[in-house]
């Protein structure tokens, strides 16, 4: 028992850097607490004294904000951070190195009996608000965004975002570097900070760059067929690319085409 207190302990103090010592952490974590009062429940539980597993269950509850379910099965070194709205129902299976935020539901989506909440592989992470629903197989080392709802199971090491949940899309290194040289070449930033990330102005930018990679394959074969019938000089009236003319146009407004190259000011 006092093996398994170490070991909860340690993981909190390595996963939270505002847990400063060994009492505070032992004294002040209501996440902490909660397990070590299901530990004691589900033992209960087990043993088929399941009024006093519940009452337990539910001293923990009005202490903690957790509400642990005494028939759910826990791994190792189970964090619960904030602890404050956690709900995790009986049939659900947490591995073992996992961690919870607060408002994290594992609920079930049918009244019937049997298996009806989610399993947990190892060194889940699940943010802060999210819904895992149903007895679904959320696979090692996912990680689950704040505020997901996730109905469906997850492969290993995949992440997962949104109502409904859905994958998080990585390109592969090919892609990434395609789009970061089609970006460089037309003087715009390609979102590198975010273009792993499900945001939408980065999808549609990462869009568009692969639309003009096809569009310049496109050109370049066009400009071979018409070089091999001697026409050479079709791209010879072409301006060059002032990136900064084009950013100067966004800032201040679409110029009129009619009027020509801008001039000089009044004042100047």
């Amino acid at each position: 028992m006092f093996a398994r207190l170490r070991e909860d302990v340690a993981c909190i103090l390595d996963r939270d850097p505002a847990a400063r010592n060994t009492f505070e952490v032992l004294t002040t974590y209501p996440g902490l607490h909660a397990v070590m009062a299901h530990r004691l429940s589900h033992r209960l539980w087990c043993a088929n004294c399941k009024w006093f597993a519940r009452m337990i269950a539910n001293i923990a509850r009005l202490f903690t904000g957790v509400e642990i379910h005494p028939g759910a099965r826990i791994g190792r070194r189970l964090f619960i951070d904030h602890g404050m709205g956690v709900v995790i129902g009986e049939t659900a299976i947490i591995g073992d190195d996992c961690t919870l935020y607060h408002g994290v539901t594992l609920g079930g989506t049918s009244w019937e009996r049997g298996k009806r909440h989610p399993t947990l592989g190892n060194d889940v992470v699940v943010g802060a608000g999210a819904k895992v629903l149903g007895p679904i197989e959320i696979g090692a080392g996912v990680r689950i965004g704040s505020n997901a709802v996730v109905n469906k199971s997850v492969k290993s090491g995949e992440t997962v975002i949104g109502v409904p949940g859905r994958l998080v899309e990585r390109p592969t290194s090919a892609e990434a570097e395609r789009r970061a040289s089609t970006a460089k070449r037309i003087g715009f930033d390609a979102y590198g900070a975010t273009r792993d990330t499900p945001d939408p102005v980065a999808h549609a930018v990462n869009c568009m760059l692969d639309h003009i990679h096809l569009l310049d394959k496109r050109i370049e074969a066009m400009a071979a067929a018409l070089e091999r019938q001697g026409i050479t000089d079709h791209f010879s009236s072409l301006p060059d690319l002032d990136v900064r003319e084009i950013h100067s146009t966004m800032d201040d407004g679409e110029p009129d085409p009619e009027s020509g190259p801008p001039g000089p000011t009044p004042d100047s």
